[in-house]
């Protein structure tokens, strides 16, 4: 039986960083097949995702594919100030793609608070959260933050279409976000952009 995901079972744990194993980075479905499955679909299964699935997705969503650091997500002027925080059971966590580990920020299960429409959220295993982090733009005006920080977010969760379509894993992205206090939860300087559950399909 396949291990579920040190995200899901890390309230109980002492350590605050998850190291993930490497990311397949070979294989897969055809390009082509990958888009004919791409689709929403709002219904998730009681079923937890793998180290290994969470390493695949995450460096899919937005992790490094060259040895300049360059990332799978185009971004502006290579700012890469997508930041991803995976939701669970089990807390809050910052993908740090350099690494490949998940650093957590919280212990709590704050995944309710991410929205009005809960039950998505609640029913899925994981809930991904691109947050344009205005740290890495210092050299931006206000307009190119709210802009290139869109823009680049649709990107990532264009890459977490493709990765669900392409394992049979159900997604659905949501813009009816509590912006202002998930990013007093993160803590941080930017703006929540976008949440996407990620599980299986009923």
């Amino acid at each position: 039986m396949a291990q579920k995901s040190s995200v899901s079972k890390a309230a109980d744990e002492s350590s605050d960083i998850i190291k993930l194993p490497a990311p397949n980075q070979k294989g897969g479905m055809p390009l082509y097949e990958t888009f004919l499955n791409r689709r929403t679909d709002r219904t998730f299964a009681p079923k937890e995702l793998t180290d290994q699935q969470l390493s695949d997705l995450l460096w899919c969503a937005n992790g490094i594919n060259r040895a300049d650091g360059k990332r799978t997500a185009p971004s502006a002027r290579n700012a890469q100030e997508i930041d991803i925080y995976v939701f669970s059971a089990g807390g809050i966590f910052l993908y740090i793609p350099e690494k490949n580990v998940l650093e957590r920020i919280a212990k709590e299960d704050r995944r309710e608070e991410m929205s009005g429409q809960s039950k998505m959220i609640m029913e899925a295993p994981i809930t991904l959260l691109f947050f344009a982090n205005y740290e890495k733009m210092d050299k931006f005006s206000e307009e190119a933050r709210e802009f290139y920080g869109a823009t680049d977010a649709g990107f990532v969760s264009q890459n977490v279409y493709l990765y669900c379509a392409a394992n049979k894993m159900s997604t659905v992205v949501m813009g009816a976000i509590e912006r202002d206090p998930i990013r007093d939860m993160i803590g941080r300087d930017g703006k929540a952009i976008l949440a996407q559950p990620v599980g299986f399909a009923k």
